[in-house]
């Protein structure tokens, strides 16, 4: 039977089938209803109806999501496409398509897939981290998702700035309602907000990136700060969970002088004399977390206490 992925994004919605192997069957994407719950199960599930049709065959269904779903009430939670937020997403979809569905955080999904047969395969323990127009991360341990008794197992973009200057306090106002999280600094748009503060006007981060690969001091200087804070962050994670490979997704993440630059900076921050643990760029790129979905696929138990 295939497995068959999908990844619930607040832009675009995708499918992906892959048989036993992970070899890919086929692939669609399509626009994610704006603020619309409704019409975001009416999506999925022609996407599933369209697959089944392609493949002839019934497939098992495992869905990531831009957030958790609550062990206690079983509705979704943390999300930031907000429509999803309160609602029974797991027992609607199942109501739709008529079987067990698989279901985990997108950032898991991610480091599911690269943890399974991508750039950290073989790994005992993967932290796999999302860059993007967000922040978040998952965990994979011997090969498992860790969700944790609150579903929030690598909620690592809402954590503050770890060891921050002066001139970093309070922070920037984050959408989950505190000040100075991760998810502020290194996201995206938490990239060009900075380079903005710097300058006066504004980029994205391609633009500030490729300005500082040809010697603009100040799209230099913006990244090297992001770097450090980056660093940071990371050496936070290394200090608790002592991972062995770091995976980095999302748009940020094809910044290619960050693996070199990163793990330079982190040593002075980890309480360690030696750091072994690598950082890599994913080998399955931005079809990764859409990949994890697929290997989902089958486990229809909530992934929230999935014991190791």
């Amino acid at each position: 039977m295939a497995r068959v992925g999908i990844d619930l994004g607040g832009t675009k919605t995708e499918l992906i089938a892959l048989d036993g192997q992970g070899n890919e069957l086929l692939r669609r994407r399509t626009a994610t209803p704006q603020g619309d719950y409704r019409a975001t199960l009416a999506t999925i599930a022609g996407l599933v109806d369209w697959a089944e049709a392609e493949l002839a065959s019934r497939a098992d269904i495992g869905i990531g999501t831009p957030g958790a779903v609550s062990p206690v009430s079983g509705l979704m939670k943390n999300c930031n496409s907000t429509c999803l937020n309160g609602q029974p997403l797991k027992q609607d979809l199942e109501r739709l398509l008529g079987r067990p569905v698989a279901l985990a955080n997108d950032a898991n999904c991610f480091a599911l897939s690269e943890a399974t047969d991508g750039a950290a395969a073989g790994a005992d323990v993967v932290f796999g981290v999302i860059i993007g127009t967000g922040c978040g991360a998952g965990v994979v341990v011997h090969g498992r998702v860790l969700g944790g008794p609150n579903a929030i197992a690598g909620e690592w973009g809402h954590n503050p700035l770890p060891w921050p200057r002066t001139e970093e306090l309070p922070g920037s106002a984050c959408y989950c309602g505190k000040r100075g999280c991760l998810e502020t600094w290194l996201s995206g748009p938490g990239l060009a907000r900075d380079f903005a503060a710097r300058s006066g006007f504004r980029l994205a981060p391609p633009e500030i990136a490729a300005r500082a690969a040809t010697g603009d001091l100040a799209c230099g200087a913006a990244l090297d700060e992001y770097e450090d804070r980056l660093a940071r962050g990371l050496a936070h994670v290394i200090n608790i969970l002592d991972p062995d490979v770091i995976v980095l997704g999302g748009g940020l993440s094809n910044l290619a002088r960050l693996y070199t630059n990163v793990p330079r900076l982190w040593n002075k921050y980890v309480f360690s004399d030696h750091v072994g643990t690598r950082l890599v760029p994913p080998r399955h790129g931005d079809s990764s977390g859409v990949r994890g979905a697929a290997w989902l696929a089958g486990n229809e138990k909530s992934l929230s206490k999935q014991a190791l």
